[in-house]
């Protein structure tokens, strides 16, 4: 059991590896320039070991939004059972937010120069492809954890994951477009504050 453990911790550990070199290649580079063959020795594995996690670097960079959001369900399904759920999913959320690293995310405002890599990358229609397949995925393991939780059927886990992902995407967009820079996380809280207060009409 714990070698099975071990071995899977292992995995996830190349995986989350893999997926950051890609994204400080391209951020470095532009993701035009960036080959797969770069991002396996910046992650210190082999081209075959890149090939068994993904099929291209787009797929490896939009993996950062893909265990982020599996977390946040994972860590939902772990609050506790008596909490209301909005209190339990702003807390899921926001703790995933909090941990982000390198100038992504996180309760500070990212680095200017990485910032405006970032910019650049997510302009690139491979990646907002593998994006929107990513949201796609994620959306519905949300929606399944949101469902486990309330006991709710039909129309609603649905809804909420979907608000949920709206919120962050535009919170991110904000976050991509601020100048001066500013803290994800304070836009992320705001987005949510809203969503939770069912997005009164601005007095």
């Amino acid at each position: 059991m714990d070698t099975v453990g071990l071995r899977e911790r292992k995995k996830q550990e190349t995986r989350i590896a893999l997926s950051w070199a890609a994204v400080r290649l391209a951020v470095e580079r532009g993701l035009d320039n960036v080959r797969v063959e770069d991002i396996a020795a910046e992650a210190g594995v082999s081209l075959r070991t890149f090939r068994n996690y993904f099929s291209n670097k787009a797929e490896a960079i939009a993996a950062r939004h893909v265990d982020r959001t599996l977390r946040i369900a994972e860590a939902l399904r772990a609050r506790p059972a008596d909490e209301p759920l909005w209190p339990a999913l702003r807390g899921a959320i926001e703790t995933q937010f909090a941990l982000g690293q390198q100038g992504h995310g996180g309760l500070r405002p990212p680095d200017e120069q990485w910032l405006a890599g970032i910019r650049l990358m997510m302009t690139e229609p491979a990646l907002q492809g593998e994006v929107a397949k990513a949201n796609a995925a994620v959306e519905q393991e949300l929606a399944e954890a949101i469902a486990s939780r309330t006991g709710a059927g039909g129309m609603y886990p649905k809804l909420v994951a979907a608000a949920v992902g709206a919120a962050a995407a535009v919170a991110m967009g904000e976050w991509l477009r601020a100048d001066p820079p500013v803290s994800m996380a304070d836009l992320l809280s705001d987005a949510l504050d809203q969503l939770q207060a069912g997005l009164p009409e601005p007095g």
